[in-house]
């Protein structure tokens, strides 16, 4: 039982490894793109446009923190 166990996971670590270049891939655009949503709400925040930047700031920072955890 141990033998077949050892050859499944050397079988299957290409795959698995895969996987997991994805999801970190995944993971790190998220959290770039809260960031840039996030800087753009505060800089539009600053301006006339405070409506629209308290929002956009608040949907990047769920964004990052939702991609970290």
């Amino acid at each position: 039982m141990i033998i077949v166990r050892a050859i499944w996971t050397i079988l299957t670590l290409p795959f698995r490894l895969i996987g997991w270049v994805i999801e970190t891939l995944g993971r790190i655009t998220a959290i770039a793109i809260g960031f840039v949503l996030m800087v753009l709400g505060i800089a539009l925040s600053a301006s006339l446009l405070f409506p629209l930047g308290i929002p956009l700031f608040l949907i990047g920072l769920i964004l990052a923190v939702r991609a970290t955890g």
